[in-house]
């Protein structure tokens, strides 16, 4: 799974440039240079999701194939609990729980953005869910 929303940039007519995500409403952002631009959109990108996630508010998975779109990445946390909801699929929590051998509350940590799991423990708990953790650096 990929985790990076689409964005659509363009000029301001006062300079710079504007950001908004196609599936985010509520995530937009600017900047003066495109570098600038394009930082700001991953920091608002994490903090939208961020917020959803923690709100118990749907995230949408992110479009395809957006013409003209450039596809931004969150944190890698929040990557991390986008990528664990997304393989436990319809598996409740418990059951998460229940095949790491482990509490309710210790696997719900997995899944909360403000909390920093070891690669180890997310390795685990997605091999119990009959995946494979990869990673990537772009």
């Amino acid at each position: 799974m990929d985790t990076r929303y689409p964005a659509l940039i363009t000029k301001a007519l006062e300079g710079g440039f504007c950001v908004r995500f196609v599936d985010l409403d509520e995530a937009f952002t600017e900047g003066d240079s495109m570098e600038e631009a394009l930082f700001n959109a991953a920091e608002v990108l994490t903090l939208t999701l961020e917020g959803r996630l923690s709100e118990g508010i749907e995230v949408p998975p992110p479009s395809r194939s957006v013409r003209g779109a450039r596809y931004i990445a969150p944190d890698a946390k929040t990557q991390g609990v986008l990528l664990l909801r997304a393989a436990r699929g319809e598996r409740s929590l418990a059951e998460l729980a229940r095949a790491l051998e482990t509490s309710w509350p210790q696997a719900k940590r997995l899944e909360d953005p403000h909390h920093w799991p070891s690669l180890k423990t997310l390795d685990r708990a997605v091999r119990v869910l009959g995946k494979r953790l990869v990673l990537s650096v772009e």
